[in-house]
């Protein structure tokens, strides 16, 4: 029971630490005084939404110790950046820590051949990541640290290697990433922060497809560059997308915007994780609650949306009694996050539920699927459809339904589980998506 007290404490100091690191003050330089840089601030370019890692998510031994994890180890990570920027800043999270984090040190290079997930760095690239002047920080539990500024250029949609050396790892079993990477990562012992590639170290070398501590990379970037962070669950953080090629929903909209030269830039934040719900704890916390951390609390937000509902629904009894429940639930949360997220001069949407139902001549039965559950998607939707609580609508349940059934999903778009759309449908989203909306 202690435990679990102790969690929710840090899960709500993070909130206070967040809040702090990305309040509208003025702007600074990378000293931290007032920005000699007229018309810049700093804005998201990518983000991971923070998660208490799941024991099956630890990483594997010997790197998952008897009392610590990752002691003696550097961890090789890879992220797509949404937009160009001649400097940025990283923001490293100990958000679900109940133990200090010490960071020993941190440095950012360029990929050989821009691909992700590849454990090889472009020779010449490497830039040492320092915190208020120092290459170490210790983050205290429920904490958070962004770097000071970096002068490292990025092009848009290219990749971003992050090394992150642990000498003496993190204690205790509760440490903060992001499991649903879709993105190999790599973990060897020593510190090897800005060698050549670590696999050169043979069998000391382990992939894995998570992220850990990252959860942050800003660009300092002109006034009128925003960023849009979507609150999501597996459907936006990519089940059914390609390990290591960046074809989630969010990735395909970003490339879009960045084609089109009419629309502002934008920086899309993905802040999705596999089996978020609205209204209860699972996989990361609900989305009622991090509504502070993971879009009022980030660099330069302007836009934002939710596109949830689906595990709410489909852990929920599937009885008219408690789909009734669940559905006026959803709704009243819905009203309240609109509520809080325009009051800080947010443009706030919703999209709505994409289909459950299991085909009639299919041999997997999708667990979600029933009757009384289709009737609370439908009623859910024609909320966020019609009731005018948001400033737009994305109607992805159009897009991706079954037109002789809509309670389906398009056979061509999905995975194959019924639920969460394949690349194609990924692309049918994006493809879809308008971008007007950023005018």
């Amino acid at each position: 029971m202690m435990s679990h007290w102790v969690l929710y404490l840090s899960a709500s100091l993070c909130l206070i630490f967040n809040l702090v690191a990305s309040s509208p003050l003025p702007k600074t330089d990378e000293k931290g005084g007032n920005d000699s840089n007229d018309g810049q601030h700093w804005v998201g370019i990518w983000t991971a939404m923070p998660q208490l890692v799941e024991p099956a998510n630890l990483p594997p031994t010997p790197f998952n110790g008897l009392d610590s994890v990752f002691y003696n180890t550097t961890i090789r990570q890879t992220v797509q950046v949404g937009l160009d920027s001649a400097k940025i800043r990283l923001r490293l999270s100990n958000a679900f820590g109940v133990n200090n984090l010490n960071i020993s040190s941190v440095a950012v290079s360029h990929t050989m051949e821009n691909e992700a997930g590849v454990s090889t760095i472009q020779p010449g690239s490497t830039k040492e990541v320092r915190f208020s002047e120092q290459s170490s920080i210790s983050i205290p539990s429920a904490g958070l640290a962004v770097s000071d500024p970096i002068e490292f250029s990025v092009q848009a949609q290219s990749i971003l290697l992050i090394d992150i050396f642990l000498e003496k790892g993190q204690d205790g079993f509760a440490i903060t990433g992001h499991p649903g990477s879709r993105t190999t990562s790599f973990i060897s012992f020593d510190d090897h922060v800005g060698e050549k590639d670590l696999k050169t170290n043979g069998d000391a070398v382990q992939s894995i497809e998570h992220w850990y501590f990252i959860s942050a990379v800003e660009g300092f970037l002109n006034s009128e560059t925003r960023s849009f962070a979507i609150v999501g669950d597996s459907i936006t953080d990519g089940r059914g997308s390609t390990t290591n090629k960046n074809n989630r929903w969010p990735d395909l909209v970003q490339k879009k915007i960045n084609q089109d030269e009419k629309i502002p830039k934008i920086g899309i934040l993905n802040q999705a994780a596999g089996g978020n719900r609205i209204l209860h704890d699972g996989l990361g916390p609900n989305a009622v609650s991090r509504i502070d951390r993971d879009v009022l609390a980030q660099s330069g937000v302007q836009f934002a949306m939710i596109f949830e509902g689906v595990n709410d629904i489909g852990v929920a009894e599937s009885d008219p009694k408690s789909q009734a429940e669940i559905g006026d639930q959803i709704i009243i949360a819905l009203r309240q996050i609109a509520t809080r997220v325009r009051t800080a001069g947010i443009s706030f949407g919703a999209a709505t539920i994409s289909p459950f139902g299991t085909p009639p001549d299919s041999n997997y039965t999708q667990p979600y699927s029933s009757v009384e559950r289709e009737v609370t998607r439908q009623r859910v939707n024609n909320f966020i459809r019609n009731d005018g609580v948001f400033d737009f609508v994305l109607d992805f349940d159009r897009v991706l339904r079954d037109p002789q059934d809509q309670s389906v999903l398009l056979n061509e778009f999905d995975s194959g589980d019924h639920l969460h759309p394949n690349v194609a449908g990924y692309q049918a989203i994006a493809d879809y998506f308008p971008l007007d909306l950023f005018l």
